[in-house]
């Protein structure tokens, strides 16, 4: 099917459904990479005025990556709930993002419309929505997930712990460990990127981070961010595994460039549900994404890279995981060439993500080759905040030094808890104070003596886990 508009001077056609979803895309440099974006503003603003008049139903009827080539437009397709869709099943585009800012889109009627919508359709909606559009609708969406803390309640804001380390060297992971903890970091996951995905690296890093959380009582969960295949193997040898972690994306192409598929991401969620480890839920994966992922592979099929993200919390959603998380400008400005592209490309991924009815976080960051500092980095941390964003980041001095780019450091949850008055999860927030880390009513003490709690490990800190 064809998509056209004339106006006085100038007429646009453009001929599929994938390409008008390409050309109404705000500007990013990954589209201009792809070949895929509009020439100009005048052609983008045609293409959004034609996709506001497209009828949710012809995403249903026109997939974007054919059916019979593409097991993700399978699941979106097979997995699509219709009822669910039913209340909005007679808008388009347009009068769908009328509905989402009106008092009619409560939290409770989103999400019971989440298993209605297809990815596609919340990527066309977010296409023509303004950044304040994107915060309020994403504001109204609310997803709660469990494992041993409860994630994304009303007025809380959760934080990974991220205390990676060039060598995996235990000493260096405890250090940034507990230094996070007694910032009141970590109720989303202690989350370790290794330096080298092998078994044996992993099942020590494992083994530490369950010590850790074993010896203080921590109401949380670890990950180490290995390959889905290296985590099965820890599982099957008896490796203390808490949540599985997998990099997805929004093509079968795409996601067999990383090595995994539907049913591997399956094995291995049935294999972490079988061991049982949650004690108040059993939300128990991890996804990370990022827009123009698919394109690095050159996977993406025509397809725009925000509409390919979208794509990939189909994935995400089959499982049912406690947390997903974009890492917006990690890939680098060939794909987000500057701080405006950034910020606009995280906001857009919370809001879809939440409009499917997924616990979204988002990793505020960029690589230092990229036009962007740490001032829109502030801004797209309190717009995500504002937004009702799920966790964030918290990494020593906001610098990564394993993988080198630049992110959220421990002070900045502090920042957006005292700004917004958001808590931590309602558990971790208890340990917390019950270890005279924060105070009762969650600022961190005016003495800062190191709880006594810890001076064991800190003692013993130069050989700590490795054994």
């Amino acid at each position: 099917m064809r998509y056209k508009i004339q106006t006085a001077n100038l007429s646009y056609d453009f001929k599929s459904l994938r390409n008008l979803m390409a050309k109404a895309t705000p500007p990013r440099s990954g589209d201009y990479l792809a070949g895929v974006a509009a020439v100009n503003h005048l052609e983008r603003v045609a293409a959004q005025w034609v996709l506001a008049d497209v009828p949710l139903k012809q995403f249903l009827n026109e997939a974007l990556v054919p059916y019979e080539q593409d097991e993700v437009t399978r699941l979106i397709i097979d997995s699509h709930n219709a009822s669910a869709f039913a209340p909005v099943s007679h808008l388009t585009v347009g009068d769908f993002r009328n509905w989402l800012l009106s008092e009619q889109a409560t939290t409770k009627a989103l999400t019971a419309l989440a298993p209605g919508l297809t990815p596609e359709m919340v990527a066309a909606v977010s296409k023509i929505m303004r950044i304040q559009d994107l915060i309020l609708v994403a504001k109204k969406c609310r997803v709660v997930t469990r494992f041993r803390g409860t994630i994304g309640l009303a007025d809380r804001l959760s934080t990974r712990l991220q205390p990676n380390h060039p060598t995996d060297n235990a000493a260096g992971v405890a250090a940034s460990l507990l230094d996070g903890l007694l910032y009141g970091c970590g109720d989303a996951v202690i989350g370790i990127n290794p330096a080298s995905d092998n078994l044996q690296a992993t099942t020590r890093l494992l083994h530490l981070l369950n010590d850790v959380i074993e010896r203080y009582q921590i109401p949380t969960q670890a990950c180490v961010l290995a390959h889905v295949t290296t985590t099965l193997n820890a599982m099957a040898q008896g490796t203390p595994v808490d949540l599985v972690f997998q990099s997805i994306a929004g093509t079968e192409k795409a996601n067999d460039s990383f090595g995994i598929n539907l049913t591997l991401l399956d094995e291995a969620h049935q294999a972490a549900l079988a061991l049982q480890r949650g004690t108040v839920g059993t939300n128990c994966m991890y996804f990370e994404t990022g827009q123009g992922s698919a394109l690095s592979a050159n996977a993406h099929l025509g397809l725009d890279q925000q509409t390919c993200e979208a794509r990939a919390y189909a994935v995400a959603r089959r499982f049912q995981p406690l947390l997903v998380n974009t890492v917006v400008g990690f890939i680098g400005p060939e794909y987000l060439y500057d701080g405006k592209q950034i910020i606009r490309a995280g906001l857009e991924d919370h809001f879809c993500g939440k409009l499917l009815g997924l616990p979204m976080g988002c990793d505020v960051c960029y690589t230092n080759h990229a036009e962007a500092d740490q001032d829109d980095m502030d801004i797209l941390l309190t717009q995500f905040a504002v937004a009702g964003g799920t966790f964030i980041m918290g990494v020593p001095g906001a610098d990564d030094v394993m993988l080198n780019y630049q992110s959220t450091s421990f002070h900045d949850a502090l920042y957006l808890r005292q700004v917004l008055d958001l808590r931590p999860a309602p558990e971790f927030e208890q340990w917390l104070q019950n270890q005279q880390i924060f105070t009762g009513d969650n600022r961190l003490p005016n003495h800062r003596d190191i709880p006594a709690l810890f001076k064991p490990t800190l003692e013993k800190l130069g050989g700590y886990g490795s054994e």
